[in-house]
């Protein structure tokens, strides 16, 4: 598999378009992988606006599902285990279950952190302190949430009481998985196994809840709009943000990204964490792929816009610093993206339907 080079447009070339009045049209180069293609943006829209941040190069990473970094050298990945027997269901029959490596990215070595003889592991994110390993299990429906220690290699499933079965689990804090309750209610299950119901929703349809700080941001399935609620004072306050289907926390807890519907459109907003000083990152028929940098200079996403053919659909890094967006790739959907410790590279990943292949994004500064 070759590796794709981007480079800065020469000066000349830019001289010459600038007498002419042209405009060149921007390079693109697709790379095969198994089932699928990926289109590389070649000369990217950081040539001909100065976005803060080049592309260097992407490597692919075929039949791999990177969800997140441990360090420089080692992403979390998801992939077939050829050691186990396929899986038993019929539907499945013709793959083996997914099991979750460590995979280092210099020496190509694996190293097996959790497999389950009959379920597909997915969606690992560590905590903040990269003690634990939050991740999914499923062959067909719905999935279930479990947290493996990395130290001991033990793992508990979020289940059974007092929550029975969950709807969906992210990171509170390092020490903390919060989530919602399958048919209703939200809960909070600590990394030594207790799991807490929250009392305040209880008795509410929760969609969206995610924890920051003191403050439990929700909604629920029938008022969409984003509340908080303040775990000290127990107050809860609206933040007028209507249709909301995802909040991001910045890494600093300072800032949220929120997306939205916005009619047949999807929007994503920035603001305060009181819902205050939005601005809007980017609106399209589909949103996807949200991930912040570390040092929170970086947002990536996918997004699918009008129509249907080539080029509708890319996968985009916004530059805070400049206020620009730029396209990396083409014809990319239903991604997830991580950035690495440093922000020098961040990962995506594509499920084409049958499988996932992962690409690494190198970048660079062009400011500094």
């Amino acid at each position: 598999m070759k590796k794709i080079q981007i480079t800065k447009a020469v000066c000349v070339l830019v001289l010459l378009l600038a007498t002419t009045g042209c405009s060149a049209e921007r390079e693109k180069v697709t790379v095969k992988e198994p089932g699928g293609s990926l289109t590389i943006i070649d000369n990217p829209e950081s040539e001909v606006k100065d976005t803060g941040v080049n592309v260097i190069r992407i490597d692919p990473y075929e039949k791999l599902e990177i969800t997140d970094w441990l360090d420089a050298d080692t992403v979390i990945v998801s992939k077939e285990n050829e050691t186990l027997e396929k899986m038993s269901l019929a539907e499945l029959s013709d793959s083996y279950p997914r099991s979750l490596y460590l995979y280092n990215l210099k020496t190509k070595e694996y190293e097996l952190l959790q497999e389950d003889a009959d379920l597909n592991l997915g969606g690992a994110k560590l905590s903040s302190d990269k003690k634990n390993l939050l991740y999914y299990g499923n062959s067909l429906g719905d999935p279930s949430y479990y947290v493996l220690n990395l130290e001991n290699r033990k793992s508990f499933g979020i289940i059974g009481e007092p929550v029975g079965n969950v709807g969906s689990a992210n990171w509170a804090d390092k020490d903390t998985v919060i989530g919602a309750g399958y048919m209703s209610g939200a809960y909070t299950a600590s990394t030594d196994g207790k799991i807490t119901i929250i009392k305040e929703l209880e008795e509410k349809a929760i969609f969206v809840v995610q924890q920051i700080k003191d403050t439990i941001y929700y909604n629920t399935s029938d008022d969409n709009t984003l509340m908080a609620l303040n775990l000290t004072t127990k107050e809860t306050v609206s933040l007028n943000l209507a249709n909301v289907f995802s909040v991001y926390p910045a890494p600093d807890e300072k800032q949220i990204l929120v997306l939205q519907y916005n009619g047949s459109q999807q929007v994503l907003l920035l603001c305060d964490m009181d819902g205050s000083n939005i601005k809007t990152i980017a609106e399209g028929l589909e949103l996807g792929g949200i991930s912040w940098s570390p040092d929170q200079r970086m947002i990536t996403y996918s997004m699918k816009g009008e129509g249907s053919g080539t080029g509708t659909s890319g996968l985009y890094l916004y530059d805070l610093l400049t206020g620009e967006p730029t396209r990396i790739a083409v014809d990319v959907e239903g991604i997830t993206t991580s950035f690495s410790p440093s922000g020098k590279e961040f990962a995506f990943t594509q499920w084409d339907g049958k499988q996932y292949n992962s690409s690494i994004v190198h970048l660079e500064d062009s400011l500094q």
